[in-house]
């Protein structure tokens, strides 16, 4: 961050420092993205210091159509000039009934056509507590089925069916993988070994699984490193789970809205989960999150989880507009085209450069693993210095995946065609340059 010509802190140095004095010790993306944002349009960020950056971390997946798109804003602009209420719990609302039938509009038809919503506290974590509690409730039953690699969210019951918790009541799934499979085989036989090993715990009256109350897993597993669900292995889940009467639960919070190629993950593979949980994208940059369910599920009591903010007005007619933007535009297909054409660069880039183990991803949904050259573990170090490279020429990218060795890009969908080319020459500049540094 550039100091003024006579030595003294520029006010984004002071902003920063103000920061590190004041916030948590839990603050994550402000390590390592030491930039002071003040203008945003579409992928471009302008930070105090007058640099312009692309930015392919998009909120985290939140923002579908990039930064202050001009259909979000007149959005927000409507309600603020109706005069309307912007806190109303969940009382019925003009807005809320839009949005609703919007969202409803975009739903596996199968699910659509007698579903149930939830609103929930403005998080993603909430709406996965929501889901939980829903299929617990529902079937009296108290234990869940996840996956390895998974990534819900930060409280308690959904840090409980990620992939990193311990000392918890999950029965833990091998996730299938081509890259580091569970099995040591990869491609279609480690998804039927995945399959079997899940029939066979659930079957076995001595494996130890309590009665699962649900099934939960990413269509896409993104923080757990961008590892797409193949198609006929979710198919084969929900076989599994609809055969013994357990609820399939999806979590869409991030690769909903068009993200992955289609508007839902799990369109793909033309599953229909009982309960489907949503946020990010779905408030078109605002706080939102609700569950969708089966209405034979719908039998818990009034109040069985609430929230002060699940009324957010704002946000559901930012989302409103988002949703239909991307319905009526088609930009979950421009997504899928986009996405193999970035995918096909990356992986020509893989083959000269051995630092890269590994491209993979689904639609705007992108990872590349960075591992030691000489062992083929991942490479921790390696994937920030890849990170630092980026920064330093104007790319926002973050990382995930086991040891936070993946470099992840989730630019918005409405990337054009000489932005995906601007995001694909710095990476494959920065990788590179990264590789070369001392070790």
């Amino acid at each position: 961050m550039p100091r003024q010509g006579n030595g003294v802190p520029t006010a984004a140095e002071g902003i920063l420092r103000r920061q590190a004095l004041r916030e948590s010790a839990a603050r994550t993306y402000a390590r390592s993205l030491p930039i002071v944002p003040v203008r945003a349009r579409g992928l471009t960020i302008e930070g105090a210091d007058g640099r312009r950056y692309l930015d392919c971390l998009s909120g985290a997946g939140t923002l579908a159509l990039g930064h202050n798109h001009p259909v979000v804003l007149e959005a927000v602009r409507s309600v603020l000039d109706s005069g309307a209420p912007l806190h109303v719990l969940d009382l019925a609302t003009p807005v809320k009934d839009a949005f609703t039938t919007e969202l409803f509009e975009t739903l596996p038809p199968a699910l659509a056509a007698d579903a149930r919503i939830q609103f929930c506290g403005p998080a993603g974590t909430d709406a996965v507590e929501a889901a939980l509690k829903l299929v617990r409730t529902a079937t009296g039953k108290s234990g869940l089925l996840a996956f390895t690699g998974a990534y819900h969210g930060m409280t308690a019951g959904a840090l409980e069916v990620s992939g990193g918790a311990c000392d918890v009541r999950i029965a833990r799934l091998p996730f299938p993988q081509n890259h580091r499979c569970p099995f040591g085989v990869g491609g279609a036989e480690g998804e039927r070994l995945s399959a079997r090993w899940t029939e066979s715990l659930l079957d076995d009256p001595k494996g130890g699984v309590p009665a699962p109350a649900g099934m939960i897993v990413e269509p896409v597993q993104g923080e757990g490193g961008v590892h797409p669900a193949p198609d006929g292995w979710l198919r084969r889940m929900r076989e599994i789970t609809a055969v013994r009467g357990i609820p399939l639960i999806a979590d869409e919070v991030q690769t909903g809205v068009g993200r992955t190629g289609a508007f839902w993950g799990v369109d793909h593979a033309g599953v229909v989960p009982d309960v489907m949980v949503m946020s990010k994208a779905i408030g078109g940059s605002l706080p939102l999150a609700v569950i969708v369910y089966r209405a034979e599920l719908d039998v818990w009591a009034p109040g069985a989880h609430a929230g002060t903010f699940r009324g957010n007005q704002l946000a559901m007619a930012a989302g409103t507009a988002t949703l239909a933007y991307v319905r009526r535009n088609g930009l979950a297909e421009r997504a899928a085209v986009l996405g193999e054409r970035m995918l096909t660069v990356l992986r020509e880039l893989a083959a000269d450069q051995h630092c890269v183990g590994d491209v993979r991803g689904r639609g705007l949904m992108i990872g590349v693993e960075v591992v030691d050259p000489d062992t083929g573990a991942g490479a921790p170090e390696l994937a920030a210095a890849v990170r630092q490279e980026c920064l330093d020429r104007g790319l926002i990218i973050e990382l995930g995946g086991r040891h936070s060795s993946v470099v992840r890009l989730l630019p918005p969908l409405t990337l054009t065609d000489e932005q995906a080319g601007a995001v694909l020459d710095r990476l494959t500049d920065a990788i590179p340059a990264a590789a070369r540094r001392p070790r």
